[in-house]
């Protein structure tokens, strides 16, 4: 997959925790493990504004593109 999925980078900088994240984003555990963890095909518009109001980012600083084959 070319899209790598950054969001431990970014709890980690903030000390935040998968368990705070997942409450301040009204999203379950699992379902916020799933896209740190890139099992998710796709996020809504409304789940990452609010990912990235609760770690105060910009939606490029969790996700990263690399082209596939390197």
């Amino acid at each position: 997959m070319a899209i790598i999925v950054r969001l431990d980078r970014m709890m980690a900088d903030r000390k935040m925790s998968l368990n705070e994240l997942a409450s301040k984003v009204d999203m379950t555990n699992v379902n916020l493990s799933n896209l740190k963890t890139g099992k998710m095909k796709g996020i809504r518009f409304e789940t990452l504004n609010s990912i990235c109001k609760a770690l105060q980012c910009q939606p490029g600083d969790l996700f990263e593109y690399i082209e596939d084959g390197e």
